[in-house]
């Protein structure tokens, strides 16, 4: 019900490997936190908001938000269909929250609670959803219906196969009160990761979705007033690239795995597209500007399912296959420190963890599972 209180979860902890203290903030049900384009962190450091089932015990996941500094919890939306994961995004100071429940995309004011249904389709699958700096549009990819497995199942179930399927993306946009839907653009691949600049309502990027060696090019600038699109970053065929996402100063971050890598993991701990991997081609982070030109490019010999960065770009958190990592750039060298071990079983995107930092860059947001029932989210400092 939405306005239910939950008493605080929270246990700190040393971990094993590393000696850190970690905190754990939750530990009934499944949990996890806003997709890594987002931050489930809001501006003033105090609170996170988050998605959990401990409300119905079963696959329906509603909004959360937990106060950092007692650890109560309060339920935000009650939603009998759930929220969809990775359907989700927020402003960065909380007052607007969107989402996606069943066919329809809605919209939350957390200063008055009021929650409007602005957009419904029952034609199309609406995927990742942003909203724009100003905070006056919501831009979204939609995908035809294809009968493959939708995202969200166990180790990328239909990833590949969904890529060929779908011949009908769009970008569109719609006002944040419902008003003046569009198309923005119109594709014949799976689209995906669109994210408005964090400075510029009227910049926009997304995604060619699917295995990253299969994918000739991923990511692409869109101009949300023209529809102009261009490529960002011109892919060779040694380049897998994906996990694009904007930095605080406005740049884009993309991680470059080099030949043969699909940017998946399973359960087993292994790609699920690609079994043989070549390691003769040495992975980077790219850095590219609003006109997709890459300007820098920074080593990264280490293998992260994801990354985020700090404020000034100086420092990235990612998640290892057993760790969570802190990486510093010196000199244009990167070093890598262990946090904590995660212990996920990777096998739903849910489980992934996405590690995040606060808008402060002290904190470190992650989710960890050990089974289908239990999902739950940890903090740790972000000192090198």
């Amino acid at each position: 019900m939405i306005g239910t209180r939950y008493p605080s979860e929270m246990e700190v902890y040393e971990d094993s490997k590393t000696g850190r203290r970690i905190t754990r903030l939750t530990s009934q049900g499944v949990n996890f936190h806003l997709y890594f384009t987002d931050n489930s962190f809001d501006l003033g450091g105090d609170e996170i908001y988050f998605l959990s089932n401990r409300a119905s015990g079963d696959e329906r996941y509603n909004i959360f938000k937990m106060d950092l500094n007692s650890g109560e919890m309060e339920q935000l939306t009650d939603e009998p269909k759930g929220v969809v994961y990775n359907t989700i995004t927020k402003t960065p100071d909380s007052e607007f929250i969107a989402y996606k429940t069943g066919d329809s995309l809605k919209v939350l004011h957390s200063h008055t609670g009021e929650i409007r249904t602005i957009y419904e389709d029952y034609e199309m699958n609406v995927g990742h959803i942003h909203i724009s700096p100003d905070k006056r549009h919501i831009g979204f990819s939609r995908n035809e219906k294809v009968d493959v497995p939708s995202d969200g199942g166990p180790n990328y179930s239909g990833f590949k196969e969904r890529m060929y399927a779908i011949k009908d993306g769009r970008i569109s946009v719609i006002g944040i009160d419902g008003s003046g839907f569009r198309d923005v653009w119109k594709d014949t691949h799976q689209l995906s990761h669109f994210q408005y600049s964090p400075d510029d309502s009227t910049i926009a990027m997304f995604c060619h979705e699917g295995p990253w060696n299969y994918v000739h090019q991923r990511i692409w600038l869109l101009n949300m007033e023209t529809s102009e699109v261009i490529p960002c970053f011109r892919q060779g065929e040694d380049d897998c690239v994906g996990h694009e996402f904007w930095t605080r100063d406005g740049s884009i971050l993309f991680d470059n795995r080099r030949a043969g890598h699909d940017g998946t993991i399973s359960s087993r701990k292994t790609q699920v597209v690609t079994a043989e991997v070549r390691t003769d081609q040495v992975p980077y982070f790219g850095f590219a500007d609003r006109t997709g030109h890459v300007y820098k490019k920074i080593e990264m010999p280490f293998y992260c399912n994801h990354y985020h960065a700090n404020n000034d770009n100086t420092m990235f958190v990612g998640d290892g296959i057993e760790d969570i990592v802190l990486i510093r750039v010196i000199d244009g060298k990167a070093e890598l420190v262990s946090l904590a071990q995660h212990n996920t079983t990777w096998k739903y995107q849910r489980s992934h963890c996405h590690p995040t930092f606060n808008w402060q860059g002290t904190k470190i947001l992650y989710a960890a599972d050990t089974d289908d029932k239990h999902c739950n989210l940890f903090m740790v400092d972000a000192i090198f």
